[in-house]
């Protein structure tokens, strides 16, 4: 069989394996993370089967768009070159993916902290001065 259909397939296979190893992996322990930034345990368990299908759509997506390979491939060697470059940047796109997936979530974990933060119970009564009060001076002596 001709060294591209092998790459091709090693390709196909660990792209796979590897997306449903990461998903499986985020899945159960993003879980108490998204319970913690939505503090809703029925809402957090839906985000996450959201979450885990956008993942697969949007790797699995840029795992069959960029297995076509325009290289001429003769022997093992180059084979193994252009595999280690398309699982290297599917590497890079699920690492993107989980950066940017928490990155969001943290920002808006972070918004609603801020809106729980309790209201001082008075506001306050007037102002500070900016500088302390000068001493007050002694009259210059005279002489």
């Amino acid at each position: 069989m001709d060294p591209k259909v092998w790459m091709y397939l090693v390709y196909l296979l660990v792209s796979v394996g590897l997306t449903i190893w990461v998903a499986t992996t985020l899945s159960r322990n993003g879980l108490v993370f998204l319970v913690d930034v939505f503090d809703d345990e029925r809402l957090a368990k839906a985000i996450n089967q959201l979450l885990v299908m956008g993942f697969y759509l949007l790797n699995l997506g840029y795992v069959t768009v960029t297995m076509r390979s325009g290289q001429t491939i003769t022997d093992t060697s180059e084979a193994l070159e252009t595999l280690s470059s398309k699982v290297g940047l599917v590497l890079l796109v699920l690492g993107v993916l989980h950066f940017l997936n928490v990155f969001f979530l943290g920002r808006y974990r972070r918004g609603r902290l801020r809106q729980q933060q309790a209201v001082p119970p008075l506001p306050p009564a007037g102002r500070l001065p900016m500088h302390p009060p000068m001493p007050p001076q002694a009259p210059p002596a005279r002489a």
